[in-house]
């Protein structure tokens, strides 16, 4: 898996996992499901969190993966070989 496609996998799970955790906070919001989140020590605030965080990671690697992978250093330098 190159670079660009393994940013890219990573844009795409945070943005899922930080709607899913969006729609538990509006959840929460109006009473749904309350009981269930108080239970796994949830609260409304640490879902909103939680998602911020994933929209933030998303937009970090989406905008990552648009620089070309040119411009980076490889970690390895090859010299030429002496003849």
């Amino acid at each position: 898996m190159g670079h660009f496609a393994r940013l890219q996998l990573v844009g795409k799970v945070t943005y899922y996992v930080g709607w899913v955790a969006l729609v538990c906070g509006g959840l929460v919001h109006i009473n749904i499901g309350k009981a269930l989140f108080l239970k796994i020590d949830l609260s409304q605030r640490n879902l909103l969190e939680l998602s911020v965080l994933c929209f933030l990671i998303c937009v970090a690697s989406e905008l990552r993966a648009l620089v070309p992978a040119g411009n980076e250093m490889p970690s390895i330098v090859k010299r030429p070989m002496a003849a």
